[in-house]
């Protein structure tokens, strides 16, 4: 790639921190702090704020904004951590009951019904019990529970079960968070959103309304991180993947 594009390539940029013992993930986090430090807004830059990515699995940033907390050290103003199944049991739902790729709008969900019971066993899952950082394999939870369940009550279910995994995951951070900015496919899904709204009790926005591209954050975001592992500058912490100390990380291939 490098040669081909005659311009210099940063990859690999797990590995170093998987060695030394860290999750290797998520390594967004920097970017999400990078983009809220140079936000115009002022009354952003004093809250405390939950960055919700919701891909395959579900992800979330937490930051301290407030310029004059006691903790000024930067790893004391971060955290993240997968916290369990974002659009992937959905999206595996809907292929096997009717063969679409993804509830679109999340219109099939709000025609069903969720099953407390499936989504008591769901929850009961020993991802949930484990300390933050942490990551989640997308395919550590099975539809098997939802055998015999119709479309429309299997994605109100999983659709449920993703909202309460989200809203369990505030047991960890070191401060209750005054709003969630909501990135990756799921903030299309209205539904989803509706009831995260719901459950959270506090705003839930798509990072479009602070001014985020939320189609190309993550692109945008390993841009940044190639940057930083050029200059030697740290990408992961231990609040944010379990490394042992603040790490840079990456691999340059030059391309000449």
């Amino acid at each position: 790639m490098a040669r081909a594009s005659q311009i210099d390539v940063v990859a690999d940029f797990r590995s170093r921190d998987v060695v030394a013992g860290g999750e290797g993930a998520p390594l967004v986090p920097a970017y999400h702090r990078a983009l809220f430090r140079a936000c115009a807004d002022d009354r952003i830059k004093d809250q405390l704020v939950a960055i919700l990515n919701i891909g395959g699995v579900a992800n979330i940033t937490w930051l301290d904004l407030r310029p004059d907390h006691p903790d000024s050290a930067d790893e004391a103003r971060i955290m993240a951590f997968d916290c369990g199944p974002g659009n992937a049991l959905i999206d595996d739902w809907v292929l096997q009951s009717l063969g679409v790729s993804y509830d679109k709008g999340g219109r099939l969900a709000a025609k069903g019904r969720s099953d407390e019971g499936i989504i008591k066993d769901l929850m009961a899952h020993p991802f949930f019990a484990r300390p933050a950082p942490k990551s989640l394999d997308r395919d550590a939870f099975s539809l098997q529970s939802l055998k015999g369940l119709s479309a429309e009550d299997g994605a109100a279910t999983l659709t449920d079960f993703t909202v309460r995994a989200i809203g369990k995951a505030r047991a960890h951070f070191p401060h209750p968070v005054d709003g969630w900015y909501v990135t990756g496919g799921g903030r299309h899904n209205g539904t989803l959103m509706r009831q995260l709204a719901d459950h959270l009790a506090v705003p839930v926005k798509p990072v479009e309304q602070i001014g985020w591209n939320g189609d190309v954050l993550e692109a945008e975001a390993f841009a940044y991180l190639a940057v930083r592992s050029k200059l030697g500058l740290a990408i992961s912490w231990p609040q944010t993947t379990g490394v042992p100390k603040a790490m840079s990380g990456g691999r340059l291939f030059p391309h000449s």
